[in-house]
C-alpha cells in the first residue's frame, strides 16, 4: 500500500546574524502492514523529515513508527509541556482495519497533522523524545532509557547510527552497540502492501 503525499512546510522565523528562513517539512506516508502472529497485524508508517533548522542535527531522515508508538510520544510530551494543549491524535478505533484503505488514509492523516502541530510549538522541540522519535529506529523502551542517559550512547549518537544503518551495508549491522536497533527490523514484512542543539535559546522562535 502506496501513499503519497504532499509534505507541509513548516516555517520558522529566527533571529542570527545571517538572515535565512528555517524550514520543517514532515510528511507521514507509505502505511505497511506487518504481521504480529496468526491473528494480529498492524500497520507502520514512514516518517520523513527535511529541515534545515538548528533544531536538529540531522537534516533528512526517515523513519517507521506505527499508531501506539504516536501514542506514546504524546502521552511524553504532554508530561514534559503541562501548560501546553497539545494537538489530538486520530482517534483509537477498536475496529480498525489495517486492510481498510480508506480508513488507514484518514488516520496517517491526522498523525500528520499531530507532528505538523508538536513541530511548530518551539517548546516541544527541546524534548530529546521527539527527536529520537523522529529520527531513530530505536524502539519507545530504549527512547525513554537514551533520553534519560541510561545507555551507553547519546541521543545524538543514536540518531547519527539510525542514519548510517540506513545507507551502510548488511556486512556493518555488527559494528553497532547492542543496544541500538536496527532499522532493518523495521522494514521486514510477510505482506508489503543534546546533544541536541539548544534552539530556544540560541534561536527564539515564535509559533
Amino acid at each position: 500500500m502506496v501513499c503519497n503525499c504532499s509534505p507541509k512546510q513548516i516555517k520558522i522565523p529566527t533571529f542570527i546574524s545571517i538572515k535565512r528562513e528555517e524550514f520543517i517539512s514532515i510528511c507521514v506516508r507509505n502505511p505497511s502492514i506487518h504481521k504480529d502472529d496468526l491473528w494480529h497485524t498492524h500497520v507502520n508508517y514512514e516518517i520523513c523529515l527535511e529541515t534545515n533548522s538548528m533544531c536538529f542535527r540531522k537534516k533528512s531522515s526517515c523513519v517507521r513508527r506505527r499508531y501506539s508508538e504516536f501514542v506514546w510520544l504524546r502521552h511524553c510530551l504532554e508530561q514534559n509541556a503541562l501548560i501546553i494543549e497539545l494537538p489530538k491524535l486520530p482517534p483509537w478505533n477498536p475496529f480498525f482495519s489495517p486492510r481498510h484503505t480508506a480508513e488507514v488514509a484518514r488516520r496517517m492523516k491526522g498523525l500528520q497533522r499531530f507532528l505538523e502541530s508538536v513541530l511548530h510549538t518551539p517548546l516541544l522541540l527541546s524534548d530529546s523524545r521527539l527527536h529520537l522519535f523522529l529520527q531513530s529506529d530505536l524502539s519507545t523502551t530504549k527512547i525513554e532509557k537514551c533520553a534519560r542517559g541510561k545507555t551507553r550512547y547519546t541521543v545524538a549518537e543514536a540518531i547519527q547510527r539510525s542514519s548510517s544503518v540506513h545507507i551502510g551495508s548488511l556486512e556493518d549491522k555488527g559494528s553497532y552497540d547492542s543496544d541500538c536497533e536496527s532499522s532493518l527490523t523495521l522494514f521486514e514484512s510477510s505482506d508489503r502492501e543534546p546533544e541536541l542543539f539548544s534552539c530556544l535559546s540560541e534561536s527564539p522562535i515564535e509559533p
